[in-house]
Parts: structure tokens; sequence; C-alpha cells
């Protein structure tokens, strides 16, 4: 593992040694690798803003954040992203984390896709966004250079990441439709499933059982 990332060091704290260990025992090389440059784009921005954030549990967060897409960590009623703050909540609290930290990184990982709202939050909150939206959308490609980006590429790579992320996405997806529901997740229904109808909030309001 690269200790050092244009200037990003990789947190080697028990509980990060931890908690890479715990994620990779569960999540193939595409999944992993992403975790990590979600934490090194995110820490990256960070700097770049002059913002004070905990580089631990930023880390933590970044490598839980997409935990609840593996089998062991599925649950059929939650939305994945909860299924992994949950873990990672646990996790830390089994390590005598404080609760209010250990919420932070639970928050972090239960807000990674929802739009307009982590990056007015607390700096873990919104560099978890930062990183998952640059690596996954490329929203702020530019703000990091090319060497930069060569450089987190080259000790994590991508891979088929494109193909690949939206396969297992899917996958999860597929198998607990109604967690999709208002979010980001609908979409990959819907590319995978042609005749899919996503649930329209407003023909839920017409069908409650109030008389207006």
């Amino acid at each position: 593992m690269v200790d050092v990332l244009s200037g990003i060091r990789i947190p080697d704290s028990k509980i990060a040694r931890e908690a890479a260990e715990l994620v990779r025992q569960y999540e193939n090389e595409m999944l992993y690798n992403h975790s990590v440059r979600v934490f090194v784009f995110g820490a990256m921005k960070g700097i770049r803003q002059n913002l004070k954030f905990d580089s631990e549990l930023l880390y933590v967060a970044a490598l839980f954040h997409d935990l609840g897409l593996v089998d062991h960590y599925h649950t059929d009623t939650k939305r994945f992203e909860v299924d992994g703050a949950d873990a990672a909540r646990e996790f830390l609290r089994s390590r005598g984390i404080p609760e209010p930290k250990a919420d932070l990184v639970w928050e972090a990982i239960a807000l990674h896709t929802t739009p307009g709202i982590p990056q007015y939050m607390r700096p873990e909150i919104a560099l978890t966004n930062a990183g998952v939206l640059v690596d996954v959308v490329g929203i702020g490609y530019d703000e990091y250079t090319p060497e930069q980006r060569e450089a987190v590429i080259a000790a994590y790579p991508r891979g088929d990441f494109k193909k690949e992320f939206i396969k297992i996405q899917a996958c999860s997806a597929l198998r607990k439709p109604q967690t999709t529901y208002g979010t980001v997740n609908v979409d990959y229904i819907e590319d995978c499933d042609p005749t899919f109808h996503r649930p329209n909030a407003c023909t839920r309001i017409r069908n409650t059982p109030w008389p207006s």
C-alpha cells in the first residue's frame, strides 16, 4: 500500500488498519480501490479548501461507504448506504470510539449519494461526498491536476470501473427496489430494466387514504 499520495498520508493507526482489513475481506478489488480513492480525493479537496477534518474518520467513512453493496452486509429493507453506515458505526463502537465520532461517520456514509446537502455539513461528511462524486461521476475532476489524478490511479487502479460499478450497484438495487425510491439508486434499475416504472411522488400523494 502506498503511504503518501500527492501529500495525502493514508492513515496507519490501529483502527485504520483494522478497518482496511475488514473491508478488504468482503469487497472485491474494484470496490476497495474505489473506496481508498474516495478518501484521497476527499482529503485533497479538504486540504485545498483549508478545512479542518479528522483524517482517520474520513478514511473509515470512505472505506465503509459502499460496504452495504456486498452480500455480507446486505439487508432487505434498508438503503445500501444505511447498511454500510450501520457497519461502520458498529465497527467504531466496538473499538471504543466515542459516540459523536461514530455518528459522524454514520452520517457521512448514509448521505454520500444524497445530492445538494452533504457539502453544507461537517467536513468529514462533505469530503466523503466530494470524493465519491469525483471518482464516480467526475464532478470536480478538473479541480485536481493531471499529476494528482494519475498518482491516485497508479496506486489504486480503476480497471473497468464504469462497467463493474454499474453492475454491482444494479444488482443491489434490483434486490430491494423499494429502497431506491427518491434516490439516485433507482437509475441503476431503469438502466437494466426498461420496463421498470419508478415510483412517482404525485401518484403516491393522490393514492393516500386522505379524502383530499
